[in-house]
Formats: structure tokens, C-alpha cells, sequence
């Protein structure tokens, strides 16, 4: 498939390139010393990549330990509201630990373990990568660091308590706004002092190279999984793929099963109360090009040219940039990036919820809410959603908040 003179036959085969970009966007934004912790791992990660041994046990552990492969739902309440506009969700709510963050914690951690390393540092948002890198830090035997700001601290208390449980060191940042950017900031400057024995496990497809390209990787399965079963179930592609997208590792896991298919492909960002700055985290939608946290993207920016300050209801979207691959695949036109406000999203998880029997995260939310959306501007087809996480984690928040519409 042809798209802007993008031949997507041998897409992943070029992009990133040797210096981890996608056309202008990516590579490395990282002190001389940093980097040479950067080109171990980049130097470790195409080593075990090819080999069959580490293929072999990547893929005992999803079928083993995580329940791979996750199922695809047809969604048929929901779909008869709506009309003729048939919808399903890939089930990563289903893969162990409750998101898709574990598809590359388990990957992170093996590559750790391959390098001799003794420890695991992160950040976490919302709490799920922070889950499930301490669950595949106490499967490997390695210590591990999670570094969360305090806000999301108090919002995603259950999963602060699981990390604990699993035992993860959970580290409070009060720096900011005490959220997603605060903790990666915080796990960033731990790890320039800890690099020697310590792997720094990006939560996302963000970060310096290799981890936009190593996060998809591992994301992948996500992709290749839904466009088996769904043409399984249908006998066809479905019409059009949604995601939501915040730095974006779930959407690029379900996006690469398709980018070469005759399929229009959507990212969900969050508009959070409105388009004013400080208002929202949709960074492809209101942003410009800058470099922060050691890539070069599409973020959102203050009026010195720094990281904006961002909100979203969903604290694993309150991000002020996006994924390099994202911020190609919008210029590119490849992928139409919009987005969906708090009401909508908190409508969606009720919808959801409800009519289905499936409590969705406030961020995979976002995703089912434009599919909603989506459905009522078509006339017939097909959605595949990644419902990216279960909403364990966010009950108390939005009784708290909404209460129970």
C-alpha cells in the first residue's frame, strides 16, 4: 500500500532508521554519557530481537503467564443502539494485569535480565505500566523503582497498593503538577544516575531511541492478534480501527496490524474540558514540533517553548506530547488523529459498562467514546476499538467524581 509515497509493504523495515527516526521526528535528545547507556540497550535490543531463543520465551510468557492471545468482542447491544454500524473491541482489559502495558513490560524485562542488569526504573500515569512492570520485575527476580506523581498517586490508589503487593518501591513525585511529565522527569534523573546496573523501561511508545521502536515491537502483538481474529470472526478487515492515544503504545500495537490494509485508522486524543491550554493533553491537535524527554515530536508547548502544563480526567493521556511514530503517521495523513472531551468519555464508560458488561478504563474510554461517535456518522460497516485496560482502577475515582449515572 502506497500513502504519500510511503510504501508500507516495507514500512517497519525503514522506519525508524538507524538513528531512531521517523522522517524528522525521533532519535536520541540525551547527554553524551546517557547515550552510551541508550546504544547498550539499542546494541542488546537487535541482538535478542533475532534471536530464537529470546522469540521462543517472549512467547511462552504471553501464552503462559499473560493469556495470550486476548479475544476480540462483538459488541451487540451497543451496536443495535446505535444502527447499522457493527462494533468490537480487541480485549486487552484481558491481558494479565488488566492492560496492554504488560505486552512490553515482559519484553523490557527480558531484555533486563539479558543484560546482566539488577533493577527496573519506570514512571506510571494512570498505574498500569507501573503494575505491570513490578509484576514482570518479581516474575524476573529484579528490583524495581516506579516513580508516580502524587496526584495520580491519590486517583489510581488500587493499583498504587497492587505495585506495593507486587513489591515495586513506589516513589511520590511533588514536583509541578505532580503528574505524568512530573514522574517521567523524576525516573529519568534516576536513572542517569543508575544506568550501570539499572534499565530504564519506558511506559510508551516515547522516549529516546530505541523505545518508540522497541515499545512498538513488542506492542505489535496487539495488532497481529486482532487482524487474525477479526477476519477470522468476519471473514473481512473491519472498515475502521480506533485507539486512544496518549503517548501512544496501545494504538501503535493495533495500529501496525493495519497500516497496510485498506482501513481508515483513528487516534483518540483527550480534549479534557476544552481546547484553552492547560485544558486538555491533545498534543497532535493543538501542538508544534519540540524536543522533550529526549525525542523530537508534535507537543504542547508554554509560552517560553517548554512543556505545557495538561490535564486529562484520564491519567494515563495527561501527557504534553505524543509518540514520534504518531506525529509521522499524522503529517504522513496515514492515521487521522481527533479527540473526545471528559463528558464524552465518561458517557462511553457508562454506555459500555452498562450495555455490555464490560467496565472499560477512563482511558480506552476515550477510544470507545469516538467509536461511538463514529458509528453514528456511518451508515454501515465495521469498528475494531483497542479497549486498551480494564477500569478497576478508576471506580472509586469516578463515584467520587460522577457518581453512578
Amino acid at each position: 500500500m502506497q500513502f504519500n509515497h510511503i510504501d508500507f509493504d516495507t514500512y517497519f523495515k525503514n522506519y525508524p532508521d538507524a538513528d531512531g527516526f521517523f522522517g524528522k521526528y525521533g532519535g536520541s535528545y540525551i547527554p553524551q554519557e546517557l547515550q552510551t547507556a541508550m546504544d547498550e540497550i539499542t546494541e542488546a535490543y537487535y541482538t535478542i530481537c533475532k534471536s530464537s531463543k529470546f522469540i521462543s520465551e517472549l512467547r511462552r510468557i504471553r501464552k503462559e503467564f499473560q493469556g495470550r492471545p486476548t479475544p476480540v468482542s462483538y459488541l451487540e447491544r451497543l451496536s443495535a443502539r446505535l444502527g447499522n454500524v457493527q462494533l468490537y473491541v480487541k480485549r486487552e482489559d484481558l491481558n494479565h494485569t488488566g492492560a496492554h502495558k504488560l505486552n512490553h513490560c515482559m519484553g523490557e524485562a527480558l531484555l533486563a535480565k539479558y543484560m546482566g542488569k539488577k533493577k527496573v526504573i519506570a514512571e506510571t500515569g494512570a498505574g498500569q505500566h507501573g503494575v505491570a512492570l513490578a509484576t514482570a520485575a518479581a516474575y524476573f527476580g529484579l528490583s524495581c523503582d516506579i516513580y508516580m506523581g502524587a496526584v495520580d498517586i491519590k486517583k489510581q490508589a488500587p493499583n498504587v497498593a497492587r505495585m506495593k503487593i507486587l513489591g515495586a518501591n513506589v516513589i511520590e513525585v511533588t514536583d509541578g503538577l505532580q503528574t505524568l511529565k512530573e514522574a517521567v522527569d523524576a525516573a529519568f534523573m534516576a536513572y542517569c544516575k543508575e544506568y550501570k546496573d539499572a534499565i530504564y523501561c519506558i511506559g510508551s511508545v516515547v522516549g529516546p531511541h530505541p523505545f518508540p521502536m522497541m515499545v512498538r515491537d513488542f506492542q505489535s502483538i496487539v495488532g497481529i492478534e486482532a487482524r487474525e481474529q477479526f477476519i477470522e470472526m468476519t471473514g473481512e478487515l473491519p472498515d475502521a480501527v480506533v485507539a486512544c492515544v496518549g503517548g501512544g503504545s496501545n494504538a501503535m500495537g493495533i495500529f501496525s496490524g493495519f497500516l497496510n490494509d485498506p482501513v481508515d485508522i483513528y487516534g483518540v486524543e483527550p480534549l479534557g474540558r476544552g481546547p484553552a491550554l492547560g485544558d486538555h493533553a491533545a498534543s497532535l491537535a493543538y501542538g508544534s514540533e519540540g524536543i522533550m524527554h529526549g525525542f523530537n515530536s508534535i507537543m504542547l508547548k508554554d509560552a517560553d517553548g517548554g512543556p505545557a502544563p495538561v490535564y486529562s480526567v484520564a491519567s494515563g493521556l495527561d501527557y504534553p506530547s505524543s509518540g514520534p511514530e504518531h506525529a509521522f503517521l499524522h503529517d504522513l495523513g496515514r492515521v487521522k488523529y481527533d479527540v473526545i472531551s471528559d463528558d464524552e468519555t465518561i458517557d462511553a464508560f457508562f454506555a459500555l459498562s452498562r450495555m455490555e458488561g464490560i467496565i472499560p478504563a477512563i482511558e480506552s474510554s476515550h477510544a470507545v467514546a469516538y467509536g461511538i461517535k463514529l458509528a453514528k456518522q456511518m451508515n454501515n460497516g465495521s469498528i475494531l476499538i483497542n479497549l486498551s485496560g480494564r477500569g478497576d482502577k478508576d471506580m472509586d475515582y469516578i463515584i467520587e467524581k460522577y457518581g453512578i449515572r
